[in-house]
């Protein structure tokens, strides 16, 4: 009858010798007699293990087992040569492919609500914990308050320290106007977050791209690759690849992603005048993206989002109620809005105005257009009746201020257009020919309104009443009121560029 006999070993784990053991157990072991066994040294002889049969109960010693050796290799008998383990190479690891992080400003605007949520949960819990602590213990804590207080204070200072060493480390010029700025995140993240942001757009606007044979589509890629062209030395245009898409739409509209994917909209395409507005506009939507305008927005506003965290924290653990914490919350964001973000929006804004100006100059665009083209969309949108919007509650600056800083610039693109080799202007400025046009129109708009009225007179029908949208939802023609005030306006404003 046979019997299962299970063998205790104990390997030393680690050892150098444990590849060795493994080895040999594929391989036939050396007999060892015992008369052999005692002619080895102590230390050379093989460790016969222990073995209990538990049906007999009987300790018996096995002759042949596996062997650890710790001799030296000169004693093994010819197991070199069945040892391919140990001469063979090793097998290379395969590992996954690592996981690439997600950019800073993805991340950043993953967790922004979450800090907020944060700060107010963090808020709500320290005006929950002061209520419930007693008088007494409130007393106590405020005397410990006040024997740490310069130790709270120099704390904060060393808070503020930190903090504007950190701003401090952040700060670099602009790559064209060499202005300081504040920029956490760099323009090669925001690449990545551009990427994302076109593909949603090509989703978006899949169905609405114009053919690449269409006459606009070819226009636009021509002024785009003529500024791209003539503006060589322009820090960072010839890194960006640039892609022009046109959408057809009525929105009068045109961006340009930090990655140098232009979208066009067909409503500006039928804004614009000539093709030196349209250098204009596309020069301008082009900063954008040469400056790292989005870079820097997100910045600053990163910035002033971390600092408001604690004034937010602050808000709903001094109000006594949620409602009063929900409304200091409400004021404080419209705060940050109107007196960070939208200023500094403007900002740039108008320095996108002043290095788009610039490309176009370098392009032998008619830079004396800019203006025009603001003119026309302050005319267009009081003929349409469309409320003025104050410039404090824009993000962009008001038509009429933007006329004005460009009207200050165009002597200085004039200059820089002339360096460039360029053919000469016209003599007559695009802006004095625009108001003559637009007064022009009034006149035989007023006339003819004039000789309606004289024929209601004679007719004895009383004056309908005069309005400046059509009905039907038609275009708007120049006349009535309005449109001899927004004349009046955009003379002035044209005549002190002429």
């Amino acid at each position: 009858m046979s019997f299962m006999c299970i063998r205790l070993f104990k390997p030393q784990s680690g050892s150098p010798l444990l590849t060795l053991s493994r080895t040999l157990s594929r391989t036939r072991a050396p007999r060892w007699s015992q008369h052999q066994q005692q002619q080895l040294p102590p230390q050379t002889r093989p460790r016969l293990h222990s073995v209990f049969c538990p049906s007999s109960g009987v300790q018996t010693r096995l002759q042949r087992t596996r062997h650890i050796y710790s001799s030296p290799e000169h004693l093994l008998p010819q197991t070199s040569s069945r040892l391919p383990a140990l001469t063979q190479p090793a097998k290379l690891f395969h590992t996954s492919a690592g996981l690439r992080a997600l950019p800073a400003p993805v991340l950043w605007l993953v967790f922004k609500p979450l800090q907020k949520l944060a700060a107010i949960i963090l808020g709500r819990s320290i005006r929950k914990w002061w209520k419930a602590l007693p008088p007494n213990k409130k007393q106590l804590f405020r005397e410990w308050v006040w024997q740490r207080r310069w130790h709270l204070v120099a704390a904060g200072a060393g808070l503020m320290l930190i903090t504007s060493l950190f701003l401090f480390t952040h700060l670099e010029e602009s790559p064209i106007t060499g202005r300081t700025r504040l920029l956490v995140f760099s323009k090669e993240s925001f690449m990545e977050l551009a990427q994302h942001a076109s593909n949603e757009y090509m989703e978006e606007f899949e169905k609405l791209f114009i053919p690449v044979s269409d006459p606009r589509q070819q226009v636009v890629e021509q002024v785009v690759q003529h500024l791209v062209q003539r503006n060589q030395d322009m820090d960072g245009i010839n890194y960006l690849p640039w892609k022009v898409h046109v959408v057809e739409s009525p929105v009068v509209n045109a961006f340009v992603l930090p990655d140098g994917k232009v979208f066009v909209f067909t409503g500006m395409l039928e804004a614009v005048a000539d093709i030196h507005q349209l250098s204009f506009v596309l020069g301008h939507e082009m900063a954008h993206a040469l400056i790292g305008h989005a870079a820097e927005q997100a910045s600053l506003s990163h910035v002033v989002d971390l600092l408001s965290l604690i004034l937010l924290t602050a808000i709903w653990a001094i109000c006594p109620r949620d409602s009063l914490a929900v409304l200091g919350q409400w004021i404080q964001s419209k705060l940050v809005q109107f007196m960070f973000n939208r200023p500094y929006s403007r900002k740039l804004e108008s320095e996108a105005d002043q290095v788009g100006l610039q490309l176009a100059a370098k392009a032998c665009a008619d830079v004396r257009s800019g203006p025009v083209f603001w003119q026309q969309m302050e005319l267009a949108e009081q003929l349409k009746g469309e409320p003025t919007i104050p410039e404090w509650l824009s993000t962009h600056p008001s038509h009429r201020n933007r006329i004005t800083h460009l009207d200050r610039l165009i002597p200085e693109a004039l200059e820089l257009r002339s360096k460039c080799e360029c053919p000469h202007l016209p003599a007559v400025d695009p802006r004095a020919v625009f108001s003559k046009t637009v007064q022009k129109l009034l006149e035989d708009a007023k006339k003819q309104e004039s000789e309606e009225n004289q024929e209601r007179e004679r007719a004895l029908v009383p004056l309908p009443q005069v309005s400046t949208i059509p009905p039907h939802g038609g275009q708007p023609q120049l006349g009535g009121a309005l449109a001899a005030s927004a004349l009046l306006q955009m003379d002035g404003l044209a005549l002190k560029g002429v």
